[in-house]
């Protein structure tokens, strides 16, 4: 019968129950469980760096959210840099940090055509 613990259910197994974990078919499958795991939490870190810079970005440039995803974008595909590694930069120069040069001239050209369109935040 299924127990739950912390919200996550739990199936209850006994010797009889349980896959032999020596079988190569187990142990493939605990390999490729635990990359996934892994590419997840990578994912997870990777998402909340991005949604960090993004609002450093919204701050600084008074930007809508839509806004701060487009300049960080456009510095990542325009600098050919890695959007984690930009988001990274973005949000250590929010806290007190330097940007290379490169990139703090993207973000300005970003902004700037931000406020060009005229979808800027309201009251802008």
């Amino acid at each position: 019968m299924p127990s739950k613990e912390a919200g996550v259910p739990h199936v209850q197994t006994s010797p009889q129950t349980c896959p032999d974990q020596s079988s190569p078919a187990v142990q493939a499958a605990i390999v490729r469980l635990r990359a996934e795991a892994e590419h997840l939490r990578r994912a997870a870190a990777s998402h909340a760096v991005v949604d960090q810079a993004i609002g450093v970005l919204i701050a600084a440039g008074r930007l809508t959210p839509e806004q701060g995803w487009q300049v960080l974008r456009g510095v990542s595909q325009h600098r050919n840099v890695k959007l984690r590694r930009v988001a990274e930069l973005v949000v250590g120069w929010g806290s007190g940090g330097q940007l290379p040069p490169d990139i703090t001239t993207w973000i300005r050209v970003g902004i700037q055509r931000a406020a060009v369109t005229g979808d800027g935040p309201p009251g802008t």
